[in-house]
């Protein structure tokens, strides 16, 4: 049995702050530069006109239908890549490593070509009219088939971060952003004597930048430099260990399928609204992906600790990690919506010009950014339970809440708001509030120390 390094000691041994803060600060400045990432195509984007920000809006949350498999693998690879190193046994966990890795690239190809196909067809349910779903067609085919790259570099950085290290997945996102930073306008506007692509050289551009860093990231992991290493050797097939891990992402699978599926729902009553509705509503989400950062990178750092410390024995030690982090993040949280609240219709005019998306924007931002503490602890949380793979929870929670919740409610809200819209904010702060509660109540009770993995 290998055993782990020495800097696996600040995890399972040393002070639980210094733990959280060193494995969150990377994955926060990760997290913010993953969704830099859609901001960089967005401000580009934006000079083409209120289409083009809307065709990028239906987009953005049609390619949100790839994540299902993406996060119920990550969360698998998190439960038992950290698990195991937890326990000192690093070659067990660089298996799971290796098997994950395969799996993605599977997963990767085949969600790609399904999506390639459906493009025209999703964009049409959404509600688009015929000039946005042609500009969104053309943005999504060029995604989907590049969409393997985006399962391998978030199940590599996952195995690195379930190892405790972040900062490897930190370096391949400041290159990821650096490089789509400089393909964007060169693709879009036909630059450099590049041809001019349009919305197509923002997709172009994405697909690059995403699969020079898958590759590094795979480079990393295969060299042998790290204290896990994935060599090609852990990829070969192992049906019992693909079940397994499969077995225990499965619900994030689900939990997952279930966000995104309520998107397509939620955007397709958005776009009842008008176009305006629709490229607020995609602006908006933008800010609150940014605000959410802090806590998918402390909810990442506590599905760390959880797992390494359960690995190692030691669930007090766990669970004393996860509350610190979901209390890290909700005084973040309220700091950070008081300041997107207060200057969100500047905010707005940095990526719309039109008057109508500009005040829609803004409404939806300060309806909705204060009850995004709710949100985070759910995410911080939710992320710590997956770390002990007690991850059957956190989707049925999700299920009641945005199933059982926000969809009715924004159905019947929306006719009761004027204007419609600030009835579809409301349902989204009533949802999310009952999310976080469910969650923070299970995560009390701590049947998930007991999880086998």
């Amino acid at each position: 049995m290998a055993e782990a390094g020495n800097g696996n000691n600040r995890l399972t041994d040393g002070h639980l702050l210094h733990g959280i803060l060193g494995l969150a600060g990377p994955m926060f400045v990760s997290a913010v530069l993953q969704n830099v990432q859609t901001l960089i195509d967005l401000f580009w984007v934006g000079r083409l006109g209120s289409r083009a920000v809307a065709a990028l809006a239906i987009s953005g949350t049609t390619l949100m239908l790839l994540f299902p498999l993406i996060i119920g693998m990550a969360a698998g690879t998190m439960a038992m890549v950290s698990r195991r190193f937890g326990e000192g046994n690093v070659e067990a966990a660089s298996e799971a490593g290796g098997q994950s890795l395969a799996l993605a690239l599977v997963f990767g190809v085949a969600t790609g070509l399904t999506g390639y196909v459906l493009s025209r067809r999703i964009c049409v349910l959404l509600g688009a009219t015929p000039q946005v779903a042609d500009l969104a067609e053309a943005y999504l085919q060029i995604s989907f088939l590049g969409s393997f790259t985006v399962f391998l570099l978030f199940i590599g950085n996952t195995i690195l971060q379930a190892a405790g290290n972040a900062v490897v997945p930190m370096l391949t996102m400041i290159a990821a952003n650096l490089l789509n930073l400089v393909l964007d306008p060169i693709l879009i506007f036909g630059l450099l004597g590049m041809p001019r692509l349009g919305i197509r050289g923002a997709a172009t551009a994405t697909v690059t930048a995403q699969l020079v860093t898958a590759l590094a990231v795979m480079a990393v992991l295969c060299s042998g430099k790290l204290t896990i290493h994935v060599n090609l050797r852990s990829w070969r097939p192992r049906p019992a260990l693909a079940a397994r891990l499969l077995r225990i992402g499965f619900p994030g699978t689900g939990q997952m399928l279930s966000r995104s599926l309520m998107a397509l729902v939620l955007m397709r009553i958005v776009s009842g609204c008008g176009t305006a509705a629709v490229a607020a509503y995609g602006v908006g989400l933008r800010f609150h992906m940014i605000l959410l950062m802090p806590a998918f990178a402390l909810g990442n750092a506590a599905g760390t600790m959880v797992g390494q410390n359960l690995g190692a024995g030691k669930p007090w030690r766990a669970q004393a990690a996860a509350w610190l982090a979901a209390a890290i993040d909700a005084g973040i949280t309220i700091v950070c919506a008081a300041a997107i609240a207060g200057w969100a219709p500047g905010l707005m005019r940095l990526f719309a010009a039109d008057p109508e998306v500009i005040a829609t924007g803004a409404a939806y931002v300060r309806t909705t950014s204060f009850f995004y503490v709710f949100v985070g602890v759910a995410i911080v949380l939710g992320r710590a339970l997956i770390g002990a793979g007690d991850t059957v929870p956190p989707m049925i929670f999700t299920i009641i809440s945005l199933w059982g919740f926000q969809v009715p409610l924004a159905l019947m809200l929306s006719r009761r708001f004027e204007p419609p819209t600030q009835g579809i904010w409301w349902a989204i702060a009533c949802a999310v509030t009952v999310h976080g509660l469910l969650v923070a109540a299970w995560f009390l009770l701590g049947r998930w120390k007991s999880r086998k993995v």
